[in-house]
């Protein structure tokens, strides 16, 4: 549970669940049972939501080791002290020109670091070039978290496109920092399908959006595989509206023309197709057909405008895990609202 213990904000239930619960006790053991001196497995989040928590980061690693940079950095990130924790607000008010920004001050912040990485990431081997690595990250994160916020209110694809490039720029980051001479290091990417799944092959990108998919194959090649998961039916945790508590919802059966439905039409509960170039499933899925994307907001009512788009799902994906129907993720913390369960089999239709 301590382990978890850092996700606190909107939305929580996404890692504080029963399921990452039983993988961070797996990896604990699995870690404990290597052999000495040997790598162990690591826990990294790559989105950019958590800027105060990534300055408290920044602040305490310098408190430790450089007083003054401390001082320094307290006094650029005292820019936000006016909106409190409500970056939202921030965003908002630095985008529309009625506060001033802190682009300028973040910046400044980032580049110290960098200016001074030899010096404080060699300081004492290995640890301090992690402990640098952590803090370097968590700067970055400030510096685009301050640039999306004050982006959101202006344009969404400019606002999406800067959120999947900090999670890109951190991908790569991490990677080159976990790998070493002759052994490159192996990383899994746990997002939304609308995430990885290569932005160019949807309407997406037809509406000039990238994503992590799109841009980890553009740097890895063959290197990158991308795999997605569909369902038809089931139950999901979402909220209704962001900020809102966790809600237990019923997922309503996949609509005709998509590819959930005609995976449901196999009469297979469960499934994994590999889509290689020039094979019978690479050409039979090219679509376009409806695909559908739930995150943490759900809203059955309006199904089809707020959860489907078209896609040509052998180009998204290099795999597809179906799972005919699933369950919801248990939050480690229920709300009244989870508790209540699934909505009614009754619910309007919404097309």
């Amino acid at each position: 549970m301590d382990a978890l213990g850092g996700f606190k904000r909107f939305p929580a239930w996404m890692w504080r669940n029963a399921d990452v619960l039983d993988f961070i006790g797996w990896l604990r053991a699995h870690n404990d049972d290597l052999d000495k001196g040997s790598p162990k497995v690591g826990f990294y989040g790559l989105d950019l939501y958590s800027l105060h928590t990534s300055i408290e980061v920044v602040l305490g690693y310098l408190e430790k080791i450089d007083p003054p940079g401390a001082k320094r950095a307290r006094e650029r990130y005292s820019c936000f002290d006016h909106f409190g924790e409500d970056v939202q607000a921030y965003g908002y008010a630095a985008g529309i020109g009625i506060a001033d920004s802190c682009e300028e001050e973040v910046i400044g912040q980032l580049v110290e670091l960098h200016e001074r990485a030899a010096e404080l990431a060699s300081r004492d081997g290995r640890v301090a070039a992690d402990d640098f690595f952590f803090a370097e990250q968590n700067a970055r994160l400030v510096r685009n978290a301050e640039r999306y916020y004050r982006t959101m209110y202006r344009s969404d694809i400019s606002s999406w496109n800067l959120r999947d490039l900090h999670m890109m720029e951190t991908l790569v980051a991490l990677d080159n920092h976990l790998s070493g001479p002759g052994a490159p290091a192996k990383v899994v990417v746990w997002e939304h399908n609308s995430h990885l799944g290569d932005a160019s092959a949807t309407e997406m990108g037809k509406r000039g959006e990238w994503n992590v998919g799109q841009l980890a194959r553009q740097r890895y090649g063959e290197e990158a595989l991308l795999i997605g998961f569909t369902t038809y039916e089931g139950t999901v945790t979402a909220a209704t509206n962001w900020g809102e508590a966790a809600e237990r919802k019923r997922v309503r059966p996949a609509l005709p023309n998509s590819y959930e439905k005609l995976f449901h039409e196999t009469g297979l509960d469960r499934f994994m197709l590999l889509m290689t170039p020039g094979s019978a499933a690479h050409a039979a899925l090219k679509g376009p057909l409806l695909e559908r994307a739930i995150g943490v907001i759900y809203r059955p009512e309006t199904e089809r405008q707020s959860h489907y788009f078209q896609a040509s799902l052998s180009n998204q994906f290099d795999a597809v895990i179906h799972i005919d129907e699933t369950r919801a993720v248990e939050p480690l913390e229920r709300t009244t609202e989870w508790e209540a369960g699934e909505v009614p089999e009754t619910f309007p239709t919404g097309i």
